[in-house]
């Protein structure tokens, strides 16, 4: 292979050449074809790959996305491998044996990246059929194939303009410095720099420019949402916190929910108005003030009057689970309060890179206010105080879970609904749990005092006695925010492995270094795009399932659980109620 060597690696530059002036030439040394046969070859073989099914269905231009990020990838090793080969002065084959090796190779490959592109709509048809979803066709093929020449064309781009901002770096360098210090000082630099730019600057900019983006859409209401009138709720006109300061996730919150109505008619009767207390960002300046506030409106509402308080943590945006929250009101009748604060403007997927902090923080001081008036209450004639987060949220539930204010006056429970791989507690936990158990619902020190559960209850796993303070996690094996992790890159996952898989996870995925990481962190943004039960998206019955094993209300079934399910499925969700006012066209 001495005859291919890559024509991205710049020429050494001799140190008395004059400084580089950009022309026309140089940038036709970006925008050229010319391209190593070597990368070529390799990121043919990364695109094949790049077709494996992943934990999630993908839509084309996802697909699309990911075949040019692997493809360059595999085309950037190619490419590095010879031209590092050739520098190092490494023998390699010539004439015949050359020649044979080589077609071997390159039509084993070629065979390869055709048998996986015939295979690649089955296998994703055979995933969506898992899921529940309508097949796709064939016909989607042009679509990958677009997205992925374009993504591969711009990351190729890009990496020749580094190529050349390095070339240049070290030509100056050059008439100073010997060669090689040359190379070495200035790949350094530029390395450095970008790093600097991309961690920093960029990333910064990133988030203070969603952050201000979204902002804007807090201030929208959602379509059927009105101000609630009952003084249980934030937001009334009772309510020590403005309507229009709760945002749109808080007006949502406060302005939807099970009625009396519906309570009676599945109890028969002896409803109370469920308390659902909010504070936006809005609401007041401070995180301290915004917890004052939240415990002001919990005593104005009765909360500590109630039978459950759950002390809920906010997603991104504000947001909290209408599946998460409404199942243990409609449990207990109404005799329940909730209440919730709001930490950031951000979506999820964006929250969970820049919010980390925020949550930990907005969780402690909330809790904190919330439970040192609690604990002043007698014990027989107070609340059971638990604590609820769906995805982010669960990050701030770890981190009060981790407190030493719980030690005196221990909770009754939590509820932590599709914990993300960023949880110190969940991973520490699923690392530690006892041999033979899958990581998806793992047994940890005979389940005294965590669980696991998913769509199938889990519960009863193991059989042995749950004591008093009892946390669940509920996740599903197919929910990337749970199971992805940086280690994909170079470690095959427990998850994969035979007699540890999920029943949500394709038969067909397979580990592949490199590949699977960035299959998996794609998968993230389309973890709420599927079908209730699956990925990030979680039903009504799980989430009964874990309150009803936290809560223990008394006399509860199996049967009685069902009972509710079927119940509840039966009320209209906010879309449709929102859809019957909607002119007609």
């Amino acid at each position: 292979m001495t005859t291919d060597v890559s024509k991205d690696v710049p020429a050494p530059v001799d140190p008395t050449e004059p400084a580089p002036q950009p022309t026309p030439a140089k940038l036709r040394r970006v925008f050229h074809l010319r391209l190593s046969r070597t990368g070529l070859v390799v990121g043919a073989l990364f695109f094949a790959l790049s077709l494996l099914p992943s934990l999630l269905p993908r839509a084309p231009y996802v697909q699309g996305v990911v075949s040019g990020v692997t493809v360059m990838v595999g085309y950037a090793l190619g490419a590095g491998g010879q031209a590092l080969w050739t520098y190092l002065g490494i023998p390699t084959l010539r004439g015949r044996a050359r020649t044979i090796t080589l077609g071997i190779l390159v039509g084993f490959i070629a065979l390869l990246t055709v048998r996986a592109a015939w295979q690649q709509v089955g296998w994703q048809n055979d995933l969506r059929e898992l899921f529940g979803m309508e097949p796709t066709s064939p016909m989607t093929w042009p679509i990958i194939a677009a997205v992925t020449l374009l993504v591969a064309g711009l990351l190729l781009v890009l990496a020749r303009s580094i190529w050349l901002l390095i070339g240049t770096v070290v030509r100056w360098l050059g008439r100073h410095l010997p060669t090689r210090l040359s190379w070495v000082l200035g790949v350094t630099v530029i390395v450095v720099l970008l790093w600097a730019l991309v961690s920093g600057v960029l990333v910064r900019g990133f988030f203070a420019g969603a952050n201000a983006m979204f902002s804007l859409r807090d201030d929208a209401t959602d379509p059927g949402i009105t101000q609630p009138l009952a003084p249980e709720r934030s937001g009334s006109p009772e309510s020590l916190v403005a309507w229009e300061d709760l945002g749109r996730q808080g007006r949502k919150f406060t302005g939807w929910g099970p009625t009396v109505a519906q309570l009676d008619a599945f109890h028969g009767g002896g409803a109370k108005v469920p308390v659902r207390a909010y504070v936006g960002l809005a609401s007041a300046p401070t995180l301290q003030e915004r917890a004052d506030l939240l415990l002001a409106e919990l005593q104005r509402t009765g909360a500590f009057d109630r039978k459950v308080l759950v002390v809920a943590t906010t997603t991104g945006t504000g947001f909290l689970d209408a599946n998460g929250i409404e199942p243990v009101e409609y449990a207990f009748n109404g005799d329940t309060a909730i209440g919730g604060v709001q930490y950031s403007y951000l979506p999820s997927w964006i929250s969970l890179l820049a919010d980390q902090e925020a949550v930990r923080e907005t969780s402690l001081v909330v809790f904190e206010t919330i439970h040192e008036y609690w604990s002043t209450l007698p014990e027989d004639d107070r609340p059971a105080l638990h604590l609820y987060g769906l995805s982010l949220g669960s990050h701030g539930v770890e981190a009060i879970l981790s407190s030493p204010e719980i030690l005196n006056e221990p909770i009754s429970g939590a509820l932590m609904s599709g914990p993300p791989f960023v949880n110190p507690l969940h991973r520490a936990i699923e690392d530690a749990r006892q041999p033979g158990t899958p990581p998806w619902q793992p047994i940890y020190r005979e389940g005294r005092t965590v669980r696991f559960t998913a769509e199938q209850d889990g519960l009863a796993v193991p059989p042995g006695p749950w004591g008093p303070t009892r946390l669940v996690y509920l996740q599903h094996n197919s929910d990337p925010v749970v199971f992805f992790d940086q280690e994909l890159a170079l470690l095959e996952p427990d998850w994969l492995l035979e007699g540890q898989r999920g029943p949500d996870i394709s038969e067909n995925m397979v580990w592949v270094p490199l590949v699977t990481m960035w299959q998996v962190a794609l998968d993230l943004p389309g973890a709420g795009a599927v079908p209730e039960g699956f990925g990030h998206l979680y039903t009504r019955r799980s989430n009964l399932v874990g309150w009803v094993g936290i809560t223990q209300p008394e006399g509860w079934t199996a049967q009685r659980t069902d009972e509710l399910v079927a119940f509840m499925d039966a009320q209209p969700t906010l879309e449709e109620y929102a859809a019957t006012l909607a002119p007609t066209p």
